[in-house]
């Protein structure tokens, strides 16, 4: 990165510094889609784009306040600078789909705004949930708050497990609705507190122990998760804590 040493470019993203961001873009707008390579938390380059969707979630290991606030008027103001919102052709994720499995609503509301394809899908050999939309990938990793984003902002819900993470399987539990999937469901909805729902699929047969095929019991997902809410329903219901 000639001219600019990559430290304070990096640092000016780290810390939402919109002042010296603008700066910087307003000198040299190509920072706004220039890769940022040979850092050690991202060896094989990232966006600028990208690494913002990732900072609040990454700030702990990178020693950054854990309050972070304005990474989505960062990433408004890369958008404006250039950044394409669906990153670059040979990404295998997009932003907003990064955005959803590192949990910033606040990202992920600034990608929808710019028009962002909400029910875009990651690579076959993507890392996350390869094929997933964002709200499956937001909800997998227990992103409640992107998960509501997207819902709000017309994301389809495409299986009970989506349904589970959403909060509402009315239109997808069924008698015929396989066992597995219905085990699925119950965890997701234990990693997202949605009380609810669990009521809705203990009620329906749904053993409350059952492990899904990621190998996690729904006591498991909300004790992990911190759902104590959750936690306590599947208690009463006869979960073993383990």
């Amino acid at each position: 990165m000639p001219d600019l040493p990559a430290r304070q470019w990096r640092d000016a993203l780290s810390s939402c510094d919109l002042a010296r961001i603008g700066a910087f873009l307003a000198e040299r707008p190509e920072l706004a889609v220039a890769k940022l390579e040979d850092w050690c938390d991202h060896p094989r380059g990232t966006t600028p784009l990208a690494y913002i969707a990732m900072l609040r979630f990454d700030a702990e290991r990178l020693g950054l306040p854990q309050d972070i606030e304005g990474t989505g008027d960062v990433a408004r103001m890369l958008l404006a600078a250039g950044a394409p919102v669906e990153g670059d052709p040979d990404d295998s994720e997009t932003p907003l789909i990064t955005a959803a499995s590192y949990g910033d609503a606040d990202v992920a509301r600034a990608l929808i705004e710019a028009g962002a394809d909400i029910e875009a899908v990651a690579a076959d050999d993507a890392g996350g949930v390869p094929g997933g939309t964002a709200l499956l990938h937001a909800g997998v990793f227990g992103m409640t708050d992107v998960v509501d984003v997207l819902v709000a902002s017309g994301a389809r819900v495409h299986s009970i497990v989506e349904a589970a993470a959403a909060g509402d399987v009315s239109g997808f539990l069924a008698d015929e609705t396989p066992l597995d999937q219905r085990v699925r469901a119950l965890t997701m909805a234990a990693g997202h507190d949605r009380v609810a729902v669990i009521e809705a699929l203990l009620a329906a047969g749904t053993p409350v122990d059952a492990i899904d095929a990621w190998g996690t019991t729904a006591l498991q997902a909300a004790t992990e998760n911190g759902r104590t809410a959750s936690a306590a329903v599947l208690v009463a219901a006869g979960a073993t804590p383990s």
